[in-house]
């Protein structure tokens, strides 16, 4: 298993980013930079991570800031007052990215979006140094479009727990209520936008972050998990729809192809999924770089968009 180097990168105005990279044996046949689900550590995706630098790919995993290893320096690391948003995670997602294709420039660079790690990309200001997206269990996060028996409940989350907790506290302390994470209010307030406008960001920030997404030309291959509750099938062709221009599929898997219970938003990245998923995952890196799908894919139909052939 491939031992992780751990480093950082400098933040404007202090603090660092923590990251994470698995170097393969040989060489490398391409760069995978893992972006990480809202309120999920970096930690999470580490036998993942370390598995596929055996296969040959140059892995890099990080915290956003405010989050995972990526804490502010204040006492006790508090995120009281502490200011970020999704703007800001998705600058700290670009430099990772920049940074790792300035260190491999000649290998292609693929992205491996968990959940909001397959959103954010849409906002890069340089899509052109991303060779192809591969969305796991992401959405456009609409409330809408969760599974019907979670609305209710998202609703209050939305409503009642997020505005009443992050005022108490000012952040949102989510290890407490055993629910996302800490997360920086700004954050959590801005994915309360999003989450509330059926377009989502494009719909919550409007006509600049619709044309940010629609300047990303990559491949985008998602896998959707029939027992996602929080990221059903129709809020992954959502998000796909978000990326316009860019060729694209998904894939529904159900449980019973693992075989197993249970896949949900998060059971891809475990250990379980080792024998099964994860070998699948290496056919779905190998079809971005060929600019196609992998077998049984569904191409999504979008105004205005091609669909990988």
């Amino acid at each position: 298993m491939s031992a992780a180097l751990a480093r950082s990168l400098p933040l404007e105005g202090g603090g660092a980013l923590a990251l994470r990279v698995y170097e393969p044996s040989g060489e490398a046949r391409a760069t995978v930079v893992i972006g990480g689900a809202m309120g999920v550590p970096q930690d999470y995706y580490a036998p993942y991570a370390a598995w596929l630098a055996t296969r040959g790919y140059r892995v890099w995993s990080f915290d956003y800031r405010g989050h995972g290893e990526s804490l502010p320096h204040t006492p006790g690391h508090s995120l009281r007052g502490f200011s970020a948003d999704l703007f800001d995670w998705t600058r700290d997602y670009e430099t990772v990215v920049l940074t790792a294709r300035r260190e491999r420039p000649a290998l292609p660079l693929y992205l491996l979006g968990h959940s909001l790690g397959a959103q954010l990309p849409g906002l890069f200001r340089h899509p052109e140094q991303v060779d192809g997206l591969f969305s796991i269990a992401a959405g456009s996060g609409y409330w809408r479009d969760n599974a019907p028996q979670l609305r209710r409940r998202v609703l209050f989350f939305w409503h009642v727990m997020v505005p009443l907790a992050t005022r108490v506290c000012g952040y949102f302390p989510g290890k407490r209520l055993g629910m996302v994470g800490n997360l920086p209010a700004g954050v959590i307030h801005q994915w309360r936008r999003w989450c509330m406008h059926p377009r989502y960001s494009v719909g919550a920030e409007g006509p600049e972050v619709a044309q940010r997404y629609a300047r990303a030309r990559f491949p985008v291959l998602a896998w959707s998990f029939s027992d996602d509750e929080l990221m059903t099938l129709r809020g992954t062709r959502s998000l796909l729809g978000l990326y316009s221009a860019a060729p694209q599929g998904v894939q529904v898997i159900h449980p019973v192809e693992v075989p197993s219970r249970r896949i949900g938003h998060f059971g891809f990245f475990r250990e379980a999924m080792r024998p099964t998923l994860w070998p699948r995952s290496l056919a779905a890196l190998q079809s971005l770089a060929a600019s196609g799908v992998t077998p049984g894919t569904e191409a999504v139909a979008a105004q205005a968009q091609t669909t990988l052939p």
